[in-house]
């Protein structure tokens, strides 16, 4: 087992790429904590690794509230003792009410709510994580960014400037943190078949339109993101920190 006996710290677990990687840690040996804000999607997620044998608990979070994310680490703590992985997943894209449009036409009020949930919930995740980390002798950080961090696009410009961010922050907690045992890694996801860009994706299946728009002729699948997040997450990586994963079916190499 890859991560034996690590305890792992999930947000957005309730579906789609953080689903996988919870199932997939916990079959590699690791504790899950899974974080959502639907609690019916977490606890799902939860019965799911329980069923293949696993450990998982669920605590429910907002991962744009401070108060919310000190929780969710303190129950990490208080039912596990420790923190070894913290994985950034949870996000905010197209299958939203909130604007992916550009940023003529994204009303404030939703610029700043994409922006809280997409960056500023890494940013109150690892302020409180880290100094468990630290305690323990280190860990890994794995943040889920998107392709949209490293091309530009003609929408989705709130989307874009929060995984710009979660990348250049991703890089600044690996030099800050590198000294105390502690990394931080960033994957780019292409297009990856989950709920959350399924309006845009869903359309084009029928007509294989998207499928031509990167080398490898299909669209990713949750269990892609999620291998790449168990490298980073053990310590086969052990060497590996400050780096940027782009998974996208070679859609950028283009």
């Amino acid at each position: 087992m890859r991560i034996k006996n690590k305890i792992a710290v999930i947000t957005g677990a309730g579906s789609g790429q953080g689903r996988a990687a919870a199932v997939l840690f916990a079959k590699e040996g690791a504790s899950i904590v899974a974080c959502d804000w639907k609690p019916e999607a977490g606890d799902e997620t939860v019965q799911q690794v329980i069923s293949d044998g696993g450990k998982a608990i669920f605590v429910r979070a907002d991962v744009s509230n401070s108060r919310d994310v000190q929780n969710l680490i303190n129950t990490a703590i208080s039912t596990f003792g420790r923190i070894d992985i913290l994985y950034n997943n949870a996000g905010v894209g197209f299958s939203s009410p909130l604007s992916m449009s550009d940023v003529l036409n994204t009303p404030e009020e939703d610029w700043d709510r994409v922006i809280a949930i997409n960056l500023k919930s890494m940013y109150l995740t690892a302020k409180f994580a880290i100094p468990e980390m630290i305690k323990s002798g280190g860990g890994s950080i794995v943040n889920t960014a998107s392709i949209a961090a490293m091309i530009g696009s003609e929408a989705a410009h709130a989307y874009t400037a929060a995984k710009g961010g979660m990348v250049a922050l991703s890089r600044a907690l690996a030099v800050e943190f590198g000294p105390k045992n502690i990394r931080s890694n960033c994957i780019c996801p292409g297009a990856i078949d989950t709920p959350m860009i399924a309006p845009v994706v869903d359309p084009m299946k029928g007509s294989g339109q998207l499928l031509l728009n990167s080398p490898i002729r299909r669209l990713g699948t949750p269990d892609d993101i999620a291998y790449c997040a168990l490298y980073l997450a053990s310590d086969e990586s052990s060497f590996v920190t400050g780096a940027t994963f782009v998974v996208d079916g070679g859609y950028t190499a283009q």
